[in-house]
């Protein structure tokens, strides 16, 4: 059976236009075509591209009268047809794409754990680019949190996926794939926040023990996160331990560059992997 060899992720606002409040449509052709069978890409967007979508259409966001949980559900579910719309445009036609939501329990439950990964492994062999996204549609926060607790209360090790860079991290352990692409806003992690020029390009060690030390080192450095309901650096990077205990190289880089430059060292990258 061929193998899934790497996981890539994208993060919301790779893929919207700040200048225009619109799609990114040239971050999803240039991303898009670069996909092949033998990647899976963990992609955000879709309550983002579903406000857009919906004040497109109707000339004003959701009522303000309406949670959080609420107006996150309605965007969601709008977004993700538009999302899967475009990258189907961009993406090599001879190419079959499949779209996958996944939620918590497929992480938690045994049984689905396998059927997701078994199904995911079927892809190269067919053909097939999986698109993977969180199901915040139909996953209400505090239902979620009552059934995490509950878990963690019997003693459970769980998942939670409360970002898809923790979504990202843990497709790639379960398909044991051999690199981890997070494209981000930024070069990759700066030991000093925002000056790019403290870029840290490689972060490596004998054994997977001193690799997560360094990495705990790094969180030291990271504040802050792009927009209103991200993590940040500092969660990548806890994220990011997990994987790297599997032996699995983690690049962060910035969705600006291409993903065989940035996989060839050719543009600038913060590399974690086991020397």
């Amino acid at each position: 059976m061929k193998k899934i060899e790497l996981v890539i992720k994208i993060g919301s606002m790779a893929l919207i236009n700040k200048d225009y409040n619109d799609i990114n449509y040239n971050i999803f052709a240039r991303l898009s075509r670069e996909l092949r069978p033998g990647y899976a890409l963990v992609s955000s967007g879709a309550t983002e591209i579903g406000r857009l979508d919906y004040i497109k259409r109707n000339g004003r966001e959701l009522k303000e009268s309406e949670t959080d949980s609420e107006i996150k559900t309605d965007y969601s579910a709008q977004g993700q047809s538009v999302l899967m719309q475009n990258y189907r445009q961009f993406v090599d036609s001879k190419f079959s794409l499949r779209q996958i939501l996944v939620e918590h329990q497929h992480f938690n439950d045994k049984a689905k754990r396998e059927h997701l990964k078994d199904m995911l492994l079927r892809c190269p062999a067919q053909n097939a680019v999986p698109i993977i996204n969180y199901n915040d549609a139909v996953s209400d926060e505090e239902n979620r949190k009552m059934e995490i607790q509950a878990m963690r209360r019997e003693g459970q090790k769980t998942v939670e996926c409360v970002d898809n860079d923790e979504t990202a991290a843990q497709i790639a352990c379960l398909l044991g794939c051999e690199t981890l692409l997070i494209l981000t806003g930024t070069d990759g992690i700066y030991r000093v926040a925002s000056d790019p020029s403290t870029l840290v390009e490689n972060v490596f060690a004998e054994n997977a023990e001193k690799l997560v030390a360094e990495v705990c080192e790094l969180q030291k450095s990271c504040v802050g996160a792009s927009r209103k309901g991200a993590f940040g650096a500092l969660a990548k990077l806890e994220y990011i331990k997990e994987p790297l205990r599997r032996g699995i190289k983690v690049i962060i880089s910035n969705s600006a560059f291409k993903v065989d430059d940035i996989l060839s060292g050719k543009a600038r990258r913060t590399a974690f992997y086991l020397k």
